[in-house]
């Protein structure tokens, strides 16, 4: 059934494959390495699993992942993908549950027909996120008592955002380059300064459809006198959505990043799941914290 699929692209990062009984729309992250996977027919088909481990070899992806409602968690579980964690709220007036999974690489045994799962976390592994998770919450109740300092967030200029992604790319201290996480999105993109040459760029992709906002940085904070502005500008954004009757907004960021963990954490995030080797930071693939947090509710259709 693979070898018959119709392969189409739209734009660099969407790819749609379509077979007997299978329709997916593959969001392809090239930088980052990962795959989105988006679902147009329920069930548990092995066809699936087939079909992205194709693409992915191919392409020479690394990670595979898809956000779903809860009645189709067990769909992907069986087709080898590992729970991970929830984004409340995601989907307006229910819950997002992100499952993810290794991709294969050319060398792995050209008969196996699925994904290979993400290993499970061991005990070790698990005290070791755990212990990065509640630094950070303790690092954000030690200053929850400090007022945070006063910064300025407005839309960016298109040649100052690329500007700043350049040169944090070249430092290697860039979380993203912004791609897409989902379909039919709106992203607005958000320069926050402060007095002292603070200046961080932001961006913020909203789902209007689900009333759903993922925050993005571009760089982690390098002090604790940054981490407090950063803070600030989460702070300011969440405000933005807020007005924007967002429901619910969530971020990514690196497990061992306590100090923009923090940022979050101070805002009223808290972790929702682990992605495994889901960032790609500075070449190297890394274990990421999902935050999320409830902005509002959903508003009468």
């Amino acid at each position: 059934m693979a070898t018959s699929a119709k392969l189409s692209s739209n734009t660099p990062d969407e790819i749609f494959l379509d077979s007997d009984g299978v329709s997916l729309c593959l969001l392809v992250n090239r930088r980052a390495r990962t795959i989105r996977v988006i679902d147009f027919r329920s069930g548990p088909n092995p066809a699936k699993r087939v079909l992205v481990m194709g693409l992915a070899v191919r392409e020479g992806l690394e990670r595979v992942f898809t956000v779903v409602e809860k009645d189709e968690v067990g769909a992907w579980s069986r087709l080898g993908f590992a729970r991970e964690g929830t984004i409340p709220g995601f989907y307006k007036r229910s819950d997002g549950w992100v499952l993810g999974a290794s991709a294969p690489t050319p060398a792995d045994d050209p008969g196996q027909s699925g994904l290979r799962p993400a290993l499970a976390a061991g005990r070790d592994e698990e005290a070791h996120h755990e212990r990065l998770y509640q630094a950070a919450r303790k690092l954000a109740k030690a200053r929850a008592a400090e007022a945070l300092p006063p910064v300025k967030v407005q839309p960016a200029r298109e040649a100052d955002f690329a500007r700043a992604l350049a040169t944090a790319s070249r430092q290697h201290r860039a979380l993203t380059s912004f791609e897409p996480f989902g379909r039919g999105t709106e992203r607005v993109d958000f320069a926050c300064t402060a007095r002292g040459g603070f200046s961080l760029m932001a961006s913020v992709e909203t789902q209007a459809c689900f009333d759903n906002a993922f925050i993005e940085l571009l760089a982690s904070p390098r002090s604790a006198k940054e981490s407090a502005l950063t803070a600030a500008a989460i702070s300011r954004i969440a405000q933005l959505l807020v007005e924007r009757a967002v429901v619910s907004a969530f971020a990514l960021t690196p497990v061992e990043d306590v100090e923009l963990g923090s940022a979050y954490a101070l805002n009223g995030f808290r972790r929702t799941g682990v992605l495994a080797k889901h960032l790609r930071v500075g070449g190297v693939r890394r274990d990421a914290f999902l935050w999320s947090r409830k902005l509002g509710q959903p508003a009468d259709d």
